[in-house]
């Protein structure tokens, strides 16, 4: 029998490959790899660069400028898309891998599919140590790439060309597996790339990999049906396997039929609609009055498709009533496993489906009378509150009242603004067309968001949260508007966010993608010094201040963000006061290029509160009374939440 090959380098093998990789969900055929994001070095150029740029197929080719946000712009891609389709990601040697590591974690930590190649030191080792390459004395063999290894999921390094086949397939099976899926990493030493090889032609065949919906068996299905029967007020958490399994209206409609209302996680939110009678807005430390309260009366917490992280279950403070239980449905055995949790390990439809088919032959109904349409009708009314807090002058007390006392008269005297942050996001929230995708991630901002944004478009409220990576809103509106390019894309990113990333503004002009970046300055890192001064601590290292020579305790640092905006040549708004905002998101939307909105928002003007608590690592022993007080405060609510 006569095999038949062809002879190519290894890196047109790569691009060969992916370029016919297709999924199968539910019967249609999706083409899994768009494209290559990428930022040209000496260790990619000339050998993955070259087949990019001779013959890459049908696979488009972006240009990033920071190597952690083309490949946060490719997580924001893929996660719009449900997983379903990706961006693959490729870098230079040494800094320019090493600048991939935190968005390989950011990818694993929210089960999302991340493909990189990162270029690796000479597998010859002949010119060693070649330029950005990381020496160690213990052994030749470790490079900067070895440091994939923890925040992936799949790693590898190909020293032969041949051993770029078994690489490629075992990549695609944990890209395509729903419960196992992360950040993979193929580390492509830089001779490797360009070496020859007789490759079979059937390693380039169309391979269709099947998303499929296997349903948990029927022994977990009896066990967790059991125990929601026996109870009288359940409660059900939307986390993000909800909406990567598109089983919002499976999850409203088992809520509807068994009288369950339900809470959302940040990954979760907009798996289901925020209209719905039963839905009660965010859980957990960032969570609404209306989630939280109703959960510490719950018997039963009935997880769906969540990791159940901190932020979920409020340091395991939140359910609290003797006796609770706790079951999940997840597709990963490692999370259906938390909290002793009684688990169904399946696809989050199709379990939660034959879960309400035993419901319905116990004739199951909850107990609940008027405490959801309670819940729900109170935190209307502190809904409407939030969104209409404005400055009053002197005698303004903010929301969260550990504070500087310098910090507000200083803001307003320096930017002569009124808006406050709750106010302005209520104002975002209706003046944007309904149909529009919010973006946002690290800081307050996701705390306000998941408490105040409705949306009744599934998939239109887009979290990064699992690894609350500040610096990834930026280059997130560029991968959802690529993901939904007929859509209205905005992204929501305090000020300190900013600073950290937004070089992918140059390829968001590149690409002509009309997308809104909304940047909420209030002059410093608010979330966590909210954190400080709540917690007994001096405001330390998070507003933006000029220095003493020992610390940053001087004045406020003003910047305009708008004129930063106008240098790469978008159009900039600056906006001060509730009509300015609303005349520029009104704007906006009859413009063709990029808008940057520079939101001069008061200082401690967030929500905080509403019956959470967040466990942190506070001084046990201190000289200031009020990290004391605090410290005691800790204690006391670790007492009160579970072990585990």
């Amino acid at each position: 029998m006569t095999e038949h090959t062809s002879r190519m380098t290894t890196a047109q093998a790569i691009v060969r490959f992916l370029d016919q990789q297709y999924v199968s969900v539910d019967g249609e055929e999706i083409k899994f790899v768009t494209g290559f994001f990428t930022i040209f070095g000496h260790g990619i150029a000339v050998g993955l660069g070259e087949v990019l740029d001779t013959d890459p197929g049908n696979l488009k080719v972006l240009q990033g400028r920071n190597e952690q946000g083309m490949c946060h712009a490719a997580i924001a891609y893929t996660k719009q898309k449900n997983r379903t389709s990706i961006l693959a990601c490729t870098s230079s040697i040494g800094p320019g891998a090493a600048n991939m590591i935190t968005a390989c974690a950011t990818a694993t930590v929210n089960n999302l599919p991340l493909l990189v190649f990162p270029a690796d030191s000479f597998a010859s080792r002949q010119p060693d140590p070649v330029l950005q390459q990381l020496e160690q004395e213990d052994s030749m063999a470790t490079t900067t790439n070895d440091a994939f290894k923890p925040v992936c999921k799949y790693w590898d390094r190909i020293n032969r060309p041949e051993q770029v086949m078994t690489a490629l397939l075992n990549s695609m099976r944990v890209l395509t597996d729903p419960a196992e899926t992360g950040a993979c990493c193929i580390a492509l030493p830089q001779d490797v790339e360009g070496e020859s090889f007789d490759f079979p032609e059937y390693f380039f065949q169309k391979r269709v990999h099947r998303i499929t919906r296997p349903v948990a068996v029927q022994e977990e299905l009896e066990d967790i049906a059991e125990i929601i029967g026996q109870a009288k007020k359940p409660l059900l958490i939307v986390g993000g396997g909800v909406k990567y399994s598109g089983a919002g209206e499976t999850v409203e409609s088992f809520c509807e039929e068994f009288h369950i209302p339900f809470g959302e996680t940040q990954a979760g939110k907009s798996a289901c609609k925020s209209s719905h009678p039963y839905c009660l807005g965010g859980i957990g430390v960032t969570g609404t009055s209306a989630s939280n309260l109703i959960a510490k009366d719950a018997d039963v917490v009935i997880a769906v498709g969540s990791r159940l992280s901190d932020f979920t279950t409020s340091s395991k403070y939140l359910f609290q009533k003797d006796g609770d239980r706790i079951v999940t449905i997840n597709n990963n055995r490692f999370h259906a496993s938390k909290m002793d949790a009684a688990k169904a390990v399946g696809d989050v439809k199709v379990t939660l489906q034959a879960v309400a088919d035993l419901l319905r032959e116990k004739k199951y109904c909850s107990a609940y009378q008027g405490e959801i349409k309670k819940a729900k009708a109170d935190w209307d009314i502190e809904l409407k509150r939030l969104g209409t807090i404005s400055y009053t002058g002197d005698d303004f007390e903010p929301s969260i009242e550990a504070r500087d006392p310098r910090t507000i008269p200083e803001f307003v005297h320096m930017t002569r603004s009124t808006l406050t942050q709750t106010a302005a996001i209520a104002t975002i929230n209706r003046t944007i067309a309904p149909d529009s995708t919010i973006i946002t991630a690290g800081g307050s901002l996701p705390s306000c968001m998941q408490r105040m944004w409705k949306t009744d478009k599934r998939g239109g409220y887009h979290a990064e949260y699992g690894y609350s990576c500040m610096g990834y809103e930026v280059a997130a509106t560029l991968g959802v508007r690529l993901a939904e390019p007929e859509t209205e894309v905005y992204c929501v990113v305090g000020d300190g966010s900013f600073q950290m990333l937004h070089s992918e503004i140059m390829t968001i002009m590149q690409e002509r993608q009309k997308v809104n970046i909304l940047i909420f300055d209030n002059c410093g890192f608010g979330c966590i010094n909210n954190l400080e001064m709540t917690h007994g601590i001096g405001s330390i290292a998070t507003e933006f201040r000029y220095t003493d020579g020992k610390k940053p305790t001087g004045d406020l640092i003003p910047v305009d963000y708008a004129k930063i905006g106008e240098g790469y040549g978008l159009v900039t708004y600056t906006c001060k006061t509730i009509e300015e905002l609303t005349q520029a998101l009104d704007d906006a939307k009859g413009q063709k290029r990029a808008c940057m909105f520079d939101l001069k928002v008061l200082p401690k003007t967030m929500t905080d509160g509403y019956e959470s608590w967040w466990n942190v690592g506070i001084a046990t022993t201190s000289r200031k009374k009020s990290v004391q007080e605090a410290s005691e405060d800790v204690i006391k609510h670790r007492k009160e939440a579970r072990d585990y």
